[in-house]
């Protein structure tokens, strides 16, 4: 018998005793962590910036995300609506609640025959989560996901049929859950940031490595004033006074998020804003790594003139097949696309989710 072939006869029965050994412990019993969700305080009357349409049944209602987060949605179905309906989950704009924008967007598309929600993300608005007005690339991507559990398993709703709808800085996340779940069959970004692109590189592609260095100096220093005073402090929404050399789309945040036309008590936006290490995990995670490869459907939808209207063609360019579309709104700004009946192009987007939703 030669060396080598002793030598792995040695390693085989050292290998088999090893096995057996470890076969010899059985595994723990652990018992699958159950969906459970909170109960959470949800107004019982209408309190949204637009008015409420007869045609349309509205209740509240809550789904958990895989993180063990409740969130609360509105829940819009047309009336006298039968069978097994095609559904569409929105959320939107960065910072913003249901009873703005996004609760606008899924009234209108439940007029138009679709069983929609609107939801609060995870930590803002309703919805659960602590600590309270904070942001995450990761579970808010994961908080359209739950929503397309929840919408899966009604018995109204065909889960063959799923859509969704992301406004603003939602846009970004709705087109990366769209690349991580394949259930969801369309997707719609309407005035669309990529949060990660923005935090990483400031407005309009600005910030360099050193700005950069000197952005992770400040939040460090932040986390630890935190942790010391022990509180997350709040940022601040969109100023209650604007300074008269403010950019054009600070004006236009303005004249939504602080008048009657959009202002809400719950809305970060309209009030106290993020908590302000809420960066941290978007300066990390490049939200649209996968865009190339979302194989359903995907319309973008920006105003012409638009501040933000490069986060949406540069993710146009990231997509790949002819069932992708990219519609720029004649005229329009950021914020026109938020709530202005006359100017949101609701008819392509009832067209598009009509085509893919089949």
């Amino acid at each position: 018998m030669t060396s080598k072939i002793a030598t792995e006869i040695a390693a085989t029965v050292l290998t088999t005793a090893c096995a057996a050994a470890c076969a010899a412990i059985p595994a723990a019993q652990v018992s699958p962590s159950p969906i459970k969700p909170a109960e959470l305080q949800l107004e019982a009357k209408w309190d949204k910036v637009f008015a409420q349409c007869p045609k349309v049944n509205h209740s509240k209602i809550t789904f958990v995300n895989r993180y063990g987060i409740t969130l609360a949605a509105d829940l819009y179905i047309p009336k006298n609506a039968q069978g097994k309906l095609p559904a569409i989950a929105v959320s939107g704009p960065f910072g913003a609640v249901k009873e703005q924008s996004s609760g606008l967007y899924a009234q209108t598309l439940a007029e138009r025959g679709y069983l929609t929600i609107a939801f609060d993300p995870s930590f803002t608005g309703e919805s659960g989560g602590y600590p309270r007005y904070a942001a995450s690339g990761d579970i808010n991507t994961e908080d359209f996901s739950a929503a397309v559990d929840y919408l899966s398993t009604r018995e109204d709703v065909d889960p063959d049929k799923i859509g969704i709808l992301g406004i603003c800085g939602w846009g970004g996340m709705a087109i990366n859950a769209a690349a991580v779940d394949v259930r969801i069959k369309a997707t719609v970004a309407a005035t669309m940031y990529d949060m990660s692109r923005v935090t990483v590189n400031g407005y309009f592609d600005s910030l360099d490595a050193e700005g950069r260095y000197k952005l992770r100096q400040t939040l460090a220093k932040e986390r630890t004033a935190n942790y010391r005073a022990g509180r997350y402090n709040l940022a601040g929404g969109v100023p209650d006074k604007l300074p008269a050399d403010a950019p054009q789309f600070v004006k236009d945040y303005f004249n939504y998020y602080k008048t009657e036309r959009g202002y809400h008590k719950r809305s970060l936006n309209s009030n106290g804003g993020w908590n302000t290490t809420s960066a941290i995990s978007l300066l990390n995670m490049p939200l649209l790594s996968y865009a190339d490869e979302i194989r359903s459907a995907v319309l973008i939808v920006h105003g012409e003139k638009a501040h933000s209207r490069y986060f949406g063609e540069d993710a146009y360019k990231k997509l790949k097949g002819d069932n992708k579309e990219l519609l720029i709104v004649p005229g329009a700004n950021h914020t026109d696309l938020y709530d202005r009946m006359d100017v949101i192009p609701f008819d392509r987007i009832y067209a598009f989710y009509k085509a893919n939703l089949k």
